[in-house]
């Protein structure tokens, strides 16, 4: 077997095992199944090529997609697109490990929360990441991390999407 083929064989196992979480981070990111996807392939289309020289590929996905979904908040700013279409957003999230009326709730809270606030909300809270990890996949500060996501916890709260206890915003982990 040549060298091509073993790094194809490789990075093609790895990707079958790592897609179906990563496009659940995407859509979680983005708000919308079908641009999570679209972000997915993306990360995997320039992670092949560096294959080889890719230690953490997990890790190194998911900086990536997050590097893509800001990307695309930039650009979005600059060039506004259509509004969610919130009824084909909700089909989608039946398809979830999560039962179908907790992912239904977790989508329309985080759907209320503009893109920066629900990265922050969906990488603390729904990936376990730290502020600094959060800030760093971002590139943010930790101070931006930190008033991010009390605004938008005190949306969700406003707005009945979240018990009072549900996440604590004041961890530090």
């Amino acid at each position: 077997m040549d060298v091509h083929h073993e790094r194809d064989d490789a990075f093609t196992a790895w990707a079958r095992g790592a897609v179906p979480q990563l496009e659940r981070i995407a859509q979680l990111l983005a708000g919308d199944a079908h641009a999570g996807q679209d972000l997915v392939q993306d990360v995997l289309e320039r992670m092949y090529p560096r294959w080889g020289r890719i230690d953490d590929p997990d890790a190194y996905a998911r900086r990536s997609l997050t590097h893509a979904v800001t990307s695309r908040w930039r650009y979005r700013a600059r060039r506004p697109e259509a509004a969610w279409d919130t009824d084909r957003d909700v089909a989608d999230a039946r398809s979830g490990t999560a039962t179908v009326e907790h992912r239904l709730d977790l989508l329309a809270a985080l759907a209320q929360l503009p893109a920066r606030q629900r990265a922050v909300v969906v990488l603390r809270y729904l990936e376990d990441r730290t502020e600094h990890d959060v800030a760093d996949l971002l590139d943010v500060s930790v101070g931006t991390v930190k008033s991010q996501t009390a605004r938008a916890l005190t949306r969700l709260r406003s707005a009945g999407l979240l018990e009072p206890a549900t996440l604590n915003p004041g961890s530090t982990r």
